[in-house]
C-alpha cells in the first residue's frame, strides 16, 4: 500500500514538473516570437510572380494550309482526336485527325461539277463539229448556186436586155450570199474555238480545285514531324486546344514540340510593379512540383504594351525569363516562383514591415523593448521587410506588433520628423516630374521651354497660349475671337502664337490652352513661374473640370507675380486708347472676372 502512495505521489510530482517546464518554454517561444532584432547587411528589393514553363525552342506541328490555295474556302476545323498530351512521339507517328465530314462534302459537290463540265464539252464538241459541217454543206450549195448565175448569165447574151440584166443580178445575189456565208463559217468557228477554250479553262480550274480538296484531306490525319513530347498549343486566350477545340485558317498549330534542353519561365507582371522590372535582372525561381530545388534566371524581355488577361481585373505586362540551368525532371506548363530582384542594397538595415506602426500625421514609429516609442526614416521596402536609415540600429530589439499599454512608451526622434516630411516633398516633386515626362512623351503636357504643348498650355517666353474659349466677356487669341485669355497677337513682338491643333472649348468648359502671355506692345511676354505643387494642382483641376477653380487659379497666379486684374484691365483700355497712334498693335485681352 506504501508502495503505491509512494509510486502515486513520484507520478504527480513529475507531471506537475512536466507541466511547469512546458509552460517555461512556451513563455520563452512567446517571448522570442513577441521581438525581433533589427538586422543589418545587403537589402533585396524583390518582384515576386507566378508564371509557368515553356521550352524556349518548339517545333510548331501544323494542320492543313489553306491560304495556299484560293480555290478552298477558308473555315475553322475542329479536332476530332489528338494524342495526350506529354506523349513521347518519333517522326512520322500519328499525332491528331481533324473533322472531315464538311471538306468530304464539298468534294463530292465539286466531283460532281467536275464530271458535268466534262460532259458539257464533250457535247459542246459534238454539237460544234454538226454546226460546221451543215456550214461547209451551205458553201458548197452556194458556190454551185454561183456557178449556174454564171451559165444563165452566158446563155442570156443573145436575149433581150432586161433578161440579161436579171440573170445579173441572180448572179450577184449568189455570190454575195456565198461570200456571207464564208464569212459566217469564219465567225462560227472562232466563236467556237472561243467556247472551247472557255469551257476548257473552266474544267482545268475545277480539277484542280478537286485535286486541293484531295490534297488537303490527306492532311487531315496529322503527324509528328520531328522526335519529341507532345504539348497542346494554347490559343489567344490561353486556353488548351484538345479534342473538340477548332484550328483556324490563320493559325493552325495543332500542337508542340518541345526542346527541354531550354526552358524559359513566361509569367505577367502587374502595372504598379513593371517600371522596376528590366532585362538582364537576376531571378531566383522555385517550381511547385520540386520546392526543395532551386533554380536561377535572367530577364530577357519585358512587354511595352499591356493587356488585359481574362483572370485578372489590373493590366499586366508579359515578362520572359530564361532559365540558366537545364534539368531533365523540368516539363513544359509546371508552375513556377519567380523572385525577380529588381535593386539590390548593400550595408543598410531593415527590419520587418509589420513592426512598423503609423499615427494620424502618418509619421512611421516603432516600438522598442526599452520602453521607447521610437520615430524611424523609412527607405526602400520589399515585400516582407523595410530600410531604416534613421532612427535605430543593427541589433535593436523592437516589437512584431503593438504591445499592451503602447500609452505607456515614450516617444523618442520627434527631430526626424522634419527629415521625413523633406523626403514626402522631393518623393512628390519627383513624382511630379514624372508625371510631366510621361505626358510630355504622349503629346500632353510637355515642361520646359515653349510651354506645354499643342492644344495644352504653353509657357515659353509667349505666355500660355492656346486655342480660344468660348466663354462670353474674354477676348480671344489671337484674332480677337469670343473666349480665352489672351495676350499678345501672334505677331507682336516676344509673343507665341497658338500652337496648332489646339481646340476650342464648349460654353462654361475650360478648352485645351486658354491663357496668353504678354499684353500688346510689350517686348516678350511675362512666364508664369510654377512650382511642382502648383503644377499639380493645375493638372487636377485641368482633369476635374472645374471651370471656375480654373480660372481662380490663374487669376492667383497672376496676382502672385505681379498682375492684377485692375490693372490689366487699365492696360487693355490705355491699349485701346492708343491704337489710333500705334495701328500695330492689337487689342489687349483681359482675364475673366467672371
Amino acid at each position: 500500500m506504501k508502495k503505491t502512495v509512494i509510486i502515486s505521489g513520484v507520478a504527480v510530482a513529475v507531471v506537475i514538473i512536466a507541466v511547469i517546464i512546458i509552460g517555461r518554454i512556451r513563455s520563452k517561444g512567446e517571448v522570442a516570437n513577441l521581438y525581433v532584432e533589427a538586422k543589418q547587411g545587403a537589402f533585396d528589393i524583390i518582384v515576386t510572380t507566378t508564371g509557368e514553363l515553356q521550352a524556349k525552342n518548339s517545333t510548331d506541328i501544323y494542320g492543313p494550309e489553306f491560304t495556299q490555295s484560293r480555290n478552298i474556302r477558308a473555315m475553322d476545323i475542329k479536332i476530332t482526336d489528338l494524342v495526350p498530351e506529354g506523349t513521347e512521339v518519333k517522326q512520322g507517328d500519328y499525332v491528331a485527325t481533324l473533322d472531315r465530314t464538311t471538306f468530304d462534302n464539298n468534294l463530292k459537290d465539286e466531283y460532281e461539277r467536275l464530271v458535268t463540265q466534262e460532259t458539257n464539252l464533250e457535247m459542246k464538241i459534238l454539237d460544234t463539229a454538226v454546226t460546221l459541217s451543215n456550214l461547209r454543206d451551205n458553201i458548197k450549195n452556194l458556190r454551185f448556186s454561183v456557178e449556174e448565175a454564171q451559165i444563165t448569165l452566158q446563155q442570156s447574151k443573145y436575149e433581150p436586155p432586161t433578161t440579161i440584166r436579171q440573170a445579173e443580178i441572180a448572179k450577184d445575189k449568189a455570190e454575195r450570199s456565198l461570200d456571207q456565208a464564208i464569212r459566217g463559217y469564219a465567225l462560227k468557228v472562232e466563236q467556237a474555238k472561243s467556247d472551247m477554250r472557255t469551257m476548257r479553262n473552266n474544267l482545268s480550274e475545277q480539277q484542280q480545285r478537286v485535286n486541293d480538296l484531295e490534297t488537303v484531306l490527306k492532311k487531315f490525319v496529322i503527324t509528328a514531324p520531328s522526335d519529341g513530347m507532345i504539348i497542346y498549343k494554347r490559343d489567344r486566350t490561353g486556353t488548351k486546344r484538345k479534342v473538340g477545340s477548332s484550328i483556324s485558317p490563320w493559325d493552325n498549330v495543332v500542337a508542340t514540340l518541345p526542346d527541354m534542353s531550354s526552358m524559359i519561365s513566361k509569367t505577367y507582371v502587374n502595372e504598379i510593379d513593371v517600371s522596376k522590372v528590366k532585362t538582364n535582372q537576376k531571378v531566383e525561381i522555385v517550381v511547385d512540383a520540386f520546392p526543395e530545388k532551386q533554380y536561377t534566371g535572367v530577364v530577357t524581355s519585358v512587354a511595352n504594351i499591356g493587356e488585359q488577361l481574362p483572370s485578372a481585373d489590373a493590366k499586366v505586362f508579359e515578362v520572359v525569363i530564361a532559365m540558366n540551368e537545364s534539368d531533365p525532371i523540368l516539363r513544359p506548363s509546371m508552375t513556377t516562383g519567380n523572385k525577380i530582384i529588381t535593386k539590390t542594397i548593400d550595408n543598410v538595415t531593415y527590419i520587418p514591415l509589420e513592426s512598423v506602426q503609423t499615427g494620424a500625421d502618418s509619421i512611421p514609429f516603432v516600438y522598442l523593448r526599452n520602453g521607447d516609442k521610437q520615430i524611424v526614416v523609412l527607405g526602400e521596402s520589399n515585400e516582407n521587410h523595410v530600410v531604416v536609415e534613421q532612427g535605430i540600429t543593427a541589433g535593436t530589439l523592437i516589437y512584431l506588433n503593438t504591445p499592451e499599454e503602447p500609452e505607456n512608451f515614450r516617444l523618442k526622434g520627434e527631430e526626424l520628423i522634419a527629415v521625413i516630411k523633406e523626403h514626402e516633398r522631393l518623393k512628390k516633386e519627383e513624382e511630379a516630374k514624372a508625371r510631366e515626362a510621361a505626358q510630355r512623351a504622349m503629346g500632353g503636357f510637355p515642361g520646359g521651354p515653349g510651354g506645354f504643348g499643342p492644344g495644352g498650355f504653353s509657357g515659353g517666353q509667349g505666355g500660355f497660349t492656346g486655342a480660344p474659349r468660348n466663354i462670353p466677356g474674354n477676348q480671344g487669341a489671337p484674332a480677337s475671337a469670343p473666349g480665352g485669355f489672351s495676350g499678345a497677337p501672334a505677331n507682336a513682338s516676344g509673343a507665341q502664337p497658338s500652337q496648332p491643333g489646339t481646340q476650342a472649348g464648349q460654353p462654361g468648359q475650360v478648352p485645351q490652352g486658354a491663357f496668353q502671355g504678354a499684353p500688346s506692345g510689350q517686348g516678350g511676354g511675362r512666364m508664369m513661374n510654377m512650382t511642382a505643387e502648383q503644377r499639380a494642382q493645375m493638372q487636377k483641376l485641368r482633369e476635374s473640370g472645374d471651370t471656375a477653380a480654373m480660372r481662380q487659379f490663374f487669376r492667383n497666379m497672376r496676382q502672385q507675380q505681379g498682375g492684377q486684374p485692375g490693372q490689366q484691365q487699365q492696360r487693355n483700355i490705355n491699349g485701346e486708347a492708343g491704337s489710333q497712334q500705334r495701328p500695330a498693335e492689337q487689342p489687349q485681352a483681359q482675364p475673366d472676372n467672371n
